[in-house]
């Protein structure tokens, strides 16, 4: 047995040479066009390659994939898969029947001679797992963060070759594949933030528990996905948009929740250059709120999210614990345009505790600069005060005296708000009681959740939920 953990990117490359039925083309434009020269010079290469192009001029690209605006993109990814796969059927048509086919392709954007961007690109392969049968499609997004050109491009190369070699030899095992593919590639040179796996060979495969691993295994800090469980690269789903976002454990999404992100998202409308049209709200999950008796539970996670999806909402799941870091990392995407942030008042309490910020030099100062930037606005929601019961809210924030002074900047300067037209008789919801009633197996709860959640809970037993039946056949 070969120890894989140990095997050199040459040795990747000519076990997948030496595998008689791999024959496959590889297309890469742009600053991607290290990998099919890995396959060649490690030898055995004639019986896998059947072509290869290297397309760096735009003009090249558009003679063979059509004309675009944006070259390093998803869309161009999939024209060239497509293109690449069915041209080599097409030309090869003995050969597929005997064959298992690859199109490998990538569009690549590498550091500039100013080292002025982020390096980073879309990789995709479309293959077979058994001769004649329909393709498996891997595609993914990565950032570079090697810090000049010749680094990016052997990571690129490495990263082609481990994705070849997983897709064939670790696609039975998820933590298996994800091993592979990172494989000589750590963190500090490689980020993936998207991942799909799509395919007959990939049915079983829940693409949000791909994306949860990225974030668990520290592939990347967050990704995301739309309400029907797409994944999304999120600078791409985020592009030119104003973004909203609220923060929760969501276990499970409640009334009060939902009361708070449309009455934010009604007072962000109001900001110059929102529209309805140009607005992406954003949940989002923490690692630390998916943790249970000390592990993250895949289930658990699904649960959420298939109820925030079936309300119509993305969902982002990251590893961003503090709330700076999530903004400052929100705000490297959204650039020029709008970020809005829906938060609890205990929350806000929480931010206005310098004890967070200790490991930063310059305190909660630093950490206030990094996560409201100048077109940043934080949308506070009350609560029952929990010890007297009175209204919590913006204007009776506990915090140090010595912080008011900081309270009142950040309003004055239009960085807090408050939010308006909440409903009051909501604000007795809390998820921990609407959770215990479910487990208690009493009816009480239905009337704290969204009629499409009661439905959800009921239908596929979630969070301890049991159906009658299901209880009698345990009994």
């Amino acid at each position: 047995m070969i120890d894989e953990r140990r095997l050199t990117t040459e040795e990747k490359a000519l076990k997948v040479n030496l595998t008689k039925d791999i024959y496959g083309c590889f297309a890469e434009i742009g600053a991607g066009q290290e990998v099919a020269a890995n396959f060649f010079k490690a030898g055995g290469s004639s019986g896998t390659i059947a072509y290869t192009h290297s397309a760096y001029d735009m003009k090249v690209s558009d003679s063979l994939y059509g004309e675009t605006s944006r070259y390093v993109c998803e869309e161009r990814l999939l024209t060239m898969l497509d293109t690449e796969y069915t041209n080599l059927k097409k030309s090869l048509p003995a050969k597929y029947k005997e064959s298992r086919f690859f199109a490998f392709s990538n569009t690549v954007e590498s550091l500039n001679y100013h080292k002025t961007n982020q390096g980073q690109g879309w990789v995709g392969m479309r293959f077979q797992l058994s001769l004649e049968e329909e393709p498996n499609d891997v595609i993914l997004h990565v950032k570079m963060h090697d810090t000049s050109h010749k680094a990016q491009q052997e990571a690129l190369g490495i990263l082609g070759v481990n994705l070849i070699h997983a897709s064939y030899f670790h696609n039975t095992n998820l933590e298996s594949f994800l091993e592979s593919l990172m494989h000589r590639l750590p963190r500090e040179r490689m980020e993936i933030d998207m991942l799909r796996l799509s395919g007959p060979d990939f049915k079983e495969i829940d693409n949000r528990i791909l994306a949860l691993n990225l974030v668990k295994r520290g592939i990347t800090d967050a990704t995301m996905f739309d309400l029907t469980g797409n994944v999304l690269q999120p600078a791409t789903a985020l592009y030119k948009k104003n973004i909203l976002l609220s923060r929760g454990r969501f276990r499970p999404v409640t009334k009060v929740h939902i009361d708070m992100l449309e009455r934010g998202k009604e007072q962000f409308l109001l900001e110059e250059g929102v529209t309805e049209e140009n607005v992406r709200v954003i949940v989002e999950l923490t690692l630390k709120d998916l943790t249970a008796d000390g592990k993250i539970s895949d289930k658990d996670f699904v649960d959420r999210a298939e109820l925030l999806g079936r309300l119509g909402y993305t969902v982002m799941i990251s590893n961003y614990l503090k709330h700076y870091k999530m903004i400052d990392y929100l705000s490297s995407i959204a650039r020029g345009n709008r970020l809005g942030a829906i938060v609890g008042i205990y929350n806000l309490q929480t931010i206005f505790d310098e004890r967070y910020y200790e490991n930063l030099p310059g305190g909660i100062l630093e950490a206030f600069g990094r996560g409201f930037g100048r077109k940043i606005k934080m949308y506070v929601y009350p609560a029952n005060n929990v010890e007297t019961g009175e209204l919590y809210h913006l204007g009776n924030l506990e915090i140090q005296p010595k912080l008011r002074g900081l309270l009142q900047y950040m309003m004055d300067n239009g960085k807090l708000a408050a939010i308006e037209n909440y409903d009051e008789k909501l604000l007795h919801i809390l998820s921990d009681d609407v959770l215990s009633k479910i487990k208690a197996g009493t009816s009480m709860w239905e009337d704290d959740v969204p009629r499409e959640v009661v439905e959800a809970i009921k239908q596929y037993e979630l969070f301890g939920y049991m159906r009658r039946e299901t209880v009698k056949v345990l009994r």
